[in-house]
């Protein structure tokens, strides 16, 4: 016990640049002792003792503001930062090092009994602040949920979800644009609008209608040049991709 408590707060000190001491980590980090309850209650829970889990994983609610049911399968090294509002289902597994801010949800999609309602997150997990998980999916090794994302099917390893319903934004291959998004994903998942495929989407319609808007006029004005009299239309509202582009971000 001892053991991996000590594991638990050297993680927690290596992820938060907040955390100053071992000390500091122990007495004042709710998403630990949270994480230290649960395994009080998951053990009661596993020997049959479902009462005493539930009363411990309710007290854990009251003192910590983390609900984590004591059925749920929680690895090495989790880090629940803040805490506050975090749910965390009975059918959940969350795998090592898994990183996990406040107001989470890892929910379920069924009432089916004995099922698979709850999200697993395997190793290295990132699930940012307000975000939701619901279902009995699994989110792939080291992806990345973003905050407020509302994720409703599986997610591969190493990709990013967002948006509402969440979105996946695969991996980069190359070396220089994987640099580039690690430091873009900040510690809440924030994303620029340039990485959401939705907005990439219409950023290219709406430079594709620019490109051919001009290439009109200009076969206009050559057409007239040649003296080939062009109907004109009623002048229309001016097309203005930089402002369209500047709303869809």
């Amino acid at each position: 016990m001892f053991s991996r408590l000590r594991e638990d707060i050297a993680s927690i000190i290596e992820r938060d640049p907040a955390a100053r001491t071992s000390w500091e980590v122990l007495t004042c980090y709710p998403g630990l002792h949270a994480l230290i309850m649960h395994r009080w209650a998951n053990w009661c829970w596993r020997h049959g003792l479902k009462w005493p889990g539930r009363f411990i994983s309710h007290l854990a609610r009251i003192f910590t503001g983390v609900e984590i049911h004591p059925g749920a399968t929680i690895g090495r090294r989790v880090f629940i930062d803040h805490g506050f509002g975090v749910v965390i289902g009975e059918t959940a597994e969350i795998g090592d090092d898994c990183t996990i801010y406040q107001g989470v949800t890892l929910g379920g999609t069924s009432l089916s009994k004995g099922a698979k309602r709850h999200p697993t997150l395997e190793r290295g997990v990132i699930v940012s602040a307000g975000a939701k998980v619901l279902g009995g999916f699994t989110v792939g090794e080291g992806a990345k949920i973003g905050s407020n994302a509302v994720v409703v099917k599986e997610v591969p390893a190493g990709a990013t979800a967002v948006g509402i319903p969440a979105r996946i934004i695969q991996k980069e291959t190359n070396a220089v644009r994987e640099e580039t998004a690690a430091r873009m994903f900040a510690a809440y998942g924030l994303t620029t609008a340039a990485d959401d495929p939705l907005s990439k989407a219409l950023h290219g319609l709406i430079d594709n209608a620019a490109t051919q808007e001009l290439q009109v006029l200009k076969i206009v004005e050559a057409l007239m040049r040649a003296g080939i009299a062009c109907e004109l239309l009623p002048e229309l509202e001016k097309f203005d991709p930089e402002r369209l582009n500047k709303l869809v971000e």
